[in-house]
């Protein structure tokens, strides 16, 4: 492994692993930001200790008996607001389903390379010391304004000439990123409700839930971009998109289509819907059914979840899963 310069950090990481004696190589790459505690998943502490800065879990995804193991010791009170990185032995679809359904903040596939690793460990694992917590409020203004004027542009510039830009769309997703990640998701749909309404409200809550997904499901940088993009824009008619945008977002054109092919506009299941269009779905379904509308009241977040779950095939059933703690951990 390539040699790795220690950096000073208040970081301390519990490595849990089901085959403890293989773990030398990922240990090394933690030891060069932080502390790392390492132990066996029958090792996992009931209570951590608080100053750990979060938990990696490196276990074999296949085996009932670790999953298991990991499940019930991750699931109490003193791991439920604790980074969660997941180690994945492949990139494959399945993996990743298991890890998130676990409860992982984030993922890491091998084989390992160190410069990017390190990178995934910064995002997973703030440094809490550098962040002066005061600020929280003013970067959740800052996110939840830059998210509004983009909205502002497309339903009331666009429809008199004015266009929206690419450029728009990224200096707005820096801001809405960082003030999710750094506040919460709860305080992002209180802010969003206490000062807007009717289809801006709708966009804003759910680029809130859908940033707030991505962020849990572990998603990389760039995809947690994409994501952002497409549930600002989700609704907006695709005669008011330019089309250096639509191309990019397949999201606005399809976020109805259903996986057993009984939606709109094209008809198209399975594989032929992507993975962020089938997230981008359950979210604005969710937040459809959640919100109070002129004909009905909102629908308890129990209920909600309930009616999806019975919409069966038409929906990513394991996706919806996981988006469980996210949707019932929000208020």
């Amino acid at each position: 492994m390539t040699a790795l310069a220690k950096k000073p950090s208040k970081r301390r990481f519990l490595l849990a692993s089901d085959h403890v004696d293989q773990c030398s190589e990922l240990a090394g790459i933690l030891q060069s930001v932080g502390e790392v505690d390492t132990v066996s998943t029958a090792e996992i502490p009931e209570k951590p200790a608080d100053q750990f800065s979060g938990v990696v879990v490196d276990i074999n995804l296949r085996s009932a008996e670790s999953v298991q193991r990991v499940r019930n010791k991750l699931r109490g009170e003193a791991y439920r607001s604790m980074p969660r990185l997941f180690v994945l032995a492949d990139a494959l679809h399945h993996a990743a389903m298991q890890a998130w359904a676990l409860g992982a903040t984030d993922t890491i596939t091998r084989p390992f390379r160190p410069t990017d690793i390190l990178q995934r460990i910064s995002n997973a694992f703030p440094d809490s010391e550098n962040y002066d917590a005061t600020d929280r409020g003013k970067t959740l203004n800052r996110g939840v304004e830059a998210a509004h004027a983009v909205i502002r542009k497309m339903f009331e510039r666009l429809p008199i000439g004015s266009p929206l830009t690419f450029e728009d769309l990224l200096e707005a997703e820096n801001k809405i990123l960082k003030a999710i990640k750094h506040s919460s998701l709860r305080e992002w749909l209180t802010a969003v409700g206490c000062h807007h309404a009717g289809s801006y409200r709708h966009c804003l809550f759910v680029t809130g839930f859908a940033v707030a997904y991505a962020q849990h499901l572990g998603m990389r940088e760039d995809d947690q971009r994409r994501l952002t993009r497409a549930a600002l824009l989700h609704d907006v008619g695709k005669a008011s998109i330019p089309i250096e945008v639509l191309d990019k977002l397949d999201v606005v054109l399809h976020h109805h289509e259903l996986l057993d092919g009984s939606g709109y506009p094209h008809g198209l299941a399975g594989d032929e819907i992507s993975d962020i269009v089938r997230l981008t779905t359950i979210v604005d379904i969710y937040t459809a059914l959640i919100e109070k509308r002129a004909y009905r009241m909102p629908f308890a977040h129990s209920r909600a979840f309930s009616v999806m779950e019975g919409m069966g095939g038409k929906l990513d059933q394991q996706l919806l899963q996981a988006f469980r703690p996210v949707a019932f951990g929000s208020y």
